[in-house]
């Protein structure tokens, strides 16, 4: 079979358990939940013209709720959440209870990548139309708040204008495709991996036979050797490595995940050279469409059926019934040295430089948007760049505009040497917007930055600390030094109120591990800068030369810890 029909290959990757698992492949085909029979009844991306055509035309009480609730993510749309409705609700209203009629809009942008104008267009459509919201996410897109239905198809206009889109940026498909934001400039780089993004999202995204997958598919593709892209939490990624016969490429990693179960990719073991990365992924995604688990919705990611078949079964089906030829073998990336959110100022391999600079926990403002967009065509560049730590880059600036740029950046708030608790600090949408969340996050998490500033002014030692509204762990709090999990929480008075079930010394690059969980513990929220402070001084004072938190904490005594 052909990576990209939708055919059912034979089944030489059939199961050893008997029980159905709704594989497409092995012939189940009875839709076995509400989401796989609303996909079936009609492909997502079919909802464009209904909204286009009726939803906008008719507002928000015309909309049915299989394309509220469903299709409508598959053009980047989620209702958001109802204002006043606190945590401990979360979990026993209806969804028609906490939807608002308002609009979280997705822009996907693949390899984090913005010009000029597409900045300011972005810009423009936040203050129109999203009450000026433009929240950086850790997939290196830009999220936009409080839109309505009628206002959808002129956003659609105005971004897809400027050459942004939404298509797919939700939904059970294949989400944006996450890459080194200094792809191409880097002096240290590997190989560049940009033409296999852009042959990738040119050739399947919006493409029906990748429109209906068991859940989402995330995407990573870089070739710096920082490894820049999160690449062992992704479904798949490709990360650049040197074969020693055929020059730069990649090795391939596929089902890794986080949520409420955790997953490291697996590597395959498998070099790729840059022209066949986009056969190689429409393999993998194409495994994942008809091997992938549909039965039970919370089973669905591909990490499950990785972690089933292994990688070295897995390579095999996506040798044989895929690709239809064998995989080179190749080796491993190197561990990752130093920092790799490319925060400061860097001197680029063609002699100009990039600057990285830290928004507090990705939230902006259109306004910002828009001079940051002056300051860049200033500086003389038209490149800018998003990371997956919630960061900004400018790409290609000229030595004696770099000085210019920086204090025009800092001006907005936007630093190119922040504090370590600015620098690391990342946070999920939250209760604000989110009717997964139990806790408020971006807020909460911008506050313990600014009192970790003044309590610790000389604190310079690397320390990531990600705050997630709910345990689906948007915010990859399993991989930080302290990864906090809002929950609802009793205080020292008996209350119910919100909170954090506390991981500590997760960390990516090297040896990936997730982080402590130490037994019973949990932080009120109102305590959070209180905690993290006591736990920040701590390991200043214990660590030993070069050790990391990670490092310490897996040997600092527990009651340190609480």
């Amino acid at each position: 079979m052909s990576a990209d029909t939708t055919s059912t290959p034979r089944a030489a990757g059939r199961p050893t358990r008997t029980q159905d698992h709704g594989q497409w492949a092995l012939g189940s085909r009875e839709p076995l939940n509400p989401n796989e029979r609303f996909k079936q009844e009609d492909d997502g991306l079919n909802v464009r013209a209904r909204i286009e055509e009726v939803y906008a035309r008719e507002g928000f009480a015309s909309i049915a709720p299989q394309d509220l609730r469903g299709r409508m993510r598959w053009w980047g749309l989620y209702t958001q959440r109802k204002p006043g409705i606190d945590g401990g609700r979360t979990a026993v209203l209806e969804p028609h209870e906490l939807d608002d009629e308002y609009f979280m809009l997705r822009v996907r942008l693949d390899g984090g990548r913005l010009t000029v104008a597409q900045t300011r267009a972005v810009a423009e459509v936040s203050r129109r139309f999203a009450r000026s919201t433009a929240d950086i996410t850790d997939r290196q897109n830009i999220q936009l708040h409080w839109v309505r239905i009628e206002d959808v198809p002129e956003i659609w206009r105005a971004l897809e204008g400027a050459g942004l889109s939404t298509t797919e940026a939700c939904g059970d498909t294949p989400r944006v495709v996450l890459g080194s934001p200094v792809a191409g400039v880097a002096a240290d780089e590997i190989i560049d991996g940009t033409p296999a993004i852009d042959a990738i999202t040119e050739r399947y995204v919006g493409d029906p036979a990748f429109s209906n997958l068991p859940r989402k598919f995330k995407t990573a593709i870089s070739g710096n050797p920082h490894l820049d892209v999160v690449h062992e939490i992704n479904d798949v990624s490709f990360v650049g490595v040197v074969h020693p016969e055929h020059g730069p490429g990649f090795d391939v990693w596929v089902g890794g995940g986080l949520s409420t179960s955790a997953h490291v990719a697996q590597r395959l073991g498998a070099w790729v050279p840059l022209a066949e990365v986009p056969e190689v992924w429409a393999g993998v995604i194409g495994i994942f469409r008809d091997y992938g688990y549909r039965r039970l919705r919370n089973r669905a990611r591909l990490k499950y059926l990785v972690a089933d078949w292994g990688a070295q079964r897995f390579r095999d089906v996506l040798e044989t019934e895929y690709l239809h030829r064998p995989l080179l073998d190749g080796p491993a990336p190197a561990p990752a040295e130093g920092r790799r959110d490319h925060l400061g100022v860097h001197r680029q391999k063609d002699g100009r430089f990039y600057v990285g600079v830290s928004p507090t926990v990705g939230r902006i403002s259109g306004e910002v948007l828009d001079r940051v967009a002056d300051l860049v065509e200033a500086a003389g560049s038209d490149r800018v760049r998003l990371t997956v730590e919630q960061k900004l880059l400018v790409l290609d600036v000229a030595a004696d505009r770099v000085d210019a740029l920086v204090a025009g950046l800092a001006g907005l708030g936007l630093h190119a040497d922040p504090s370590e608790f600015r620098r690391g600090t990342i946070a999920c949408t939250g209760i604000e917007y989110c009717k997964l969340a139990i806790v408020e996050t971006k807020a909460r998490a911008a506050r313990t930055v600014a009192a970790l500033e003044a309590a610790l002014p000389t604190f310079e030692h690397p320390l990531t600390i990600n705050v997630n509204g709910c345990p689906n762990s948007c915010a990859r709090i399993q991989t930080a030094d302290i990864g906090l999990k809002g929950q609802i929480v009793t205080d020292d008075e008996g209350r119910q109120v919100e909170g954090f079930q506390v991981h500590l010394g997760g960390t990516l690059g090297g040896q990936a591990s997730f982080g402590r969980k130490l037994r019973g513990h949990k932080v009120v929220g109102d305590e959070l800068p209180a905690y993290v402070e006591r736990l920040a001084r701590a390991f200043e004072a214990g660590r030993e030369a070069d050790e990391t938190f990670a490092q310490w904490v897996q040997r600092a005594d527990e009651e340190v810890l609480r």
